[in-house]
């Protein structure tokens, strides 16, 4: 199927930040074919959308996330987060289900469509039922089934996560990508590491991990091991591998060379970080080390939203503050980080830039809005100012999801009933 955008203001976010105006984009099936000045092209195309008056972008990469819990979104804020994790999520966790995960995955998948995310990245459980949400919704996602290295469940962890990742690897015409997911170097100890590795070096997939979220989380490692929490991975041998680590909150100068040194990714997840009370991750010191850096939401139940133009708005603005320079983190940088830096951080080579022969996932935003006006600096104005409800078109894998602001393979009404109903029951369980 071939498409062709018509007249659109581009903002590629290639390595030289280039905005083409009135532009033509061709997509040729699932990639762009063509993406430059207007042509008067000879061909009949499937489909002619208008882009006159709108900004073309590459879909936002979601680069952390635990999807289905959407359905624990305001369920425990204002606490931190070991209470938030031992007290309220873990519980009501334990009483999840299939299709809870299944309903909490698509109201997520809904969510990110809407607010302009064309892929995500996942760590939970019962991951096959997530990889259905995202075969069936047409969105990317990058997948990996949580581990946890003491108890009953270590041994199951990875033998799921071994058929996972065989099951799913590469389909829904290749929007389906795995990893492994040990979830902290908390809750996976050394010698756990070790056969995570073990089982990575066979399947031959990266890995993600949360690391130095919480000053708590580096205390109780210090104490047990005598080292901070990156320097434990590394010790264990984790860090040889293609790794991406979500937070990194509490380094030291050390820990950020080992992070350099090993080429470790980075998931910077300010909202989360933020709500959690957990502290500012030192991003100007990790970007200058030359680190991949992308953007999270983290979970609905720890943000609360997965809306990725407002963390974006807010790695721009927090380190602007912290570090009293205006300078730190521009409006281009930012969007590269949702989108370019964060298709790296996730291990995508072929989103995340609008380009020949890059993947058609895209996104167009309608710059007749007040917010917008006038169009001095519109690299400026979507960091700064945008607003889900402007975004019109989603399009993943050269598919058309949302159009119109019309969902095109999801039921709304269905999604978010199902959604209340399931969450309604884990509440019930748990007071029972």
């Amino acid at each position: 199927m071939q498409i062709l955008i018509r007249g659109a203001t581009v903002i590629t976010v290639n390595e030289n930040y280039d905005v083409i105006h009135e532009a033509d984009l061709i997509v040729n099936g699932s990639v762009i074919s063509y993406v430059g000045p207007q042509m008067d092209w000879q061909q009949n195309f499937d489909k002619i959308i208008d882009g006159r008056g709108k900004a073309l972008t590459p879909g936002l990469v979601n680069a952390h996330g635990h999807a289905a819990m959407t359905l624990m979104r305001s369920y425990a804020d204002d606490v931190p987060l070991m209470y938030w994790l031992e007290k309220k999520i873990w519980p009501l966790e334990a009483r999840l289900k299939r299709e809870d995960v299944y309903w909490g995955t698509m109201l997520a998948v809904l969510e990110m469509i809407k607010s302009g995310t064309t892929t995500f990245a996942d760590m939970y459980f019962f991951m096959d039922q997530v990889a259905e949400a995202v075969d069936e919704s047409g969105i990317r996602g990058v997948l990996s089934r949580g581990l946890v290295g003491i108890g009953e469940m270590a041994d199951k962890g990875l033998l799921e996560s071994e058929q996972f990742v065989k099951s799913w690897q590469g389909k829904g015409e290749g929007r389906i990508t795995t990893m492994l997911g040990p979830h902290a170097p908390y809750t996976c100890p050394p010698e756990y590491l070790k056969r995570v590795i073990e089982l990575r070096d066979k399947l031959d997939v990266p890995v993600q991990i949360h690391l130095a979220e919480t000053l708590d989380e580096n205390n109780r490692i210090r104490e047990q091991y005598g080292m901070s929490p990156t320097a434990l991975l590394a010790e264990s041998g984790l860090l040889a591998a293609p790794v991406l680590a979500a937070h990194c909150v509490h380094l030291s100068e050390e820990d950020m060379d080992i992070l350099r040194d090993c080429h470790v990714n980075i998931a910077h997840n300010p909202g989360s970080n933020l709500k959690l009370g957990s502290g500012i991750a030192p991003v100007p010191a990790l970007l200058k080390r030359g680190i991949v850096v992308g953007l999270g939401t983290d979970g609905a139940a720890s943000n609360n939203n997965l809306d990725m133009l407002e963390e974006m708005r807010l790695a721009a603005l927090l380190h602007k503050g912290v570090h009293m320079d205006p300078t730190i983190i521009t409006a281009p940088e930012a969007l590269a980080m949702a989108t370019r830096q964060s298709a790296k951080a996730v291990f995508l080579d072929d989103v995340g830039v609008i380009a020949p022969e890059m993947k058609a996932d895209l996104i167009m935003f309608d710059l007749n809005q007040p917010h917008f006006t006038p169009h001095h600096d519109l690299t400026a104005h979507l960091v700064y100012a945008s607003q889900p409800s402007d975004i019109k078109l989603v399009m993943v894998n050269g598919k058309v999801l949302m159009e119109d602001g019309k969902l095109t393979t999801l039921d709304e009404e269905k999604i978010m009933f199902q959604a209340q109903l399931r969450a309604d029951n884990l509440v019930k369980e748990i007071n029972d």
